[in-house]
């Protein structure tokens, strides 16, 4: 027997909550912010909160950087702004929720 999602009540193999979230989230914000040594850090906040550590996982393997989340936001350590909007939406954001500062 399938499993059912809790969410919309289709079997697992059908689901599409998650690709659902990703659409009707708010802005996505993106820009650089200097840390500590005069280094370079990429933030990317407006993510859902229950999905910033896959997304967080994602970033820094596709953009091959390290980085964390803190506070319900993606630090990436580098200068990735050019890239960051490609990358999300190959993971299923909408490139009008996607602002580059």
């Amino acid at each position: 027997m399938t499993d059912i999602c809790p969410k919309c009540g289709l079997p697992k193999e059908l689901c599409v909550c998650d690709v659902l979230d990703k659409e009707v989230e708010g802005k996505i914000r993106v820009y650089l912010k200097k840390a500590k040594f005069d280094k370079i850090m990429t933030i990317v906040e407006g993510i859902n909160p229950d999905e910033v550590e896959d997304t967080t996982k994602d970033l820094k393997r596709s953009l091959a950087c390290g980085g964390t989340s803190k506070d319900g936001m993606v630090e990436l350590q580098g200068n990735h702004k050019a890239r960051v909007k490609n990358v999300l939406i190959g993971l299923g954001y909408k490139e009008g929720n996607i602002d580059i500062a």
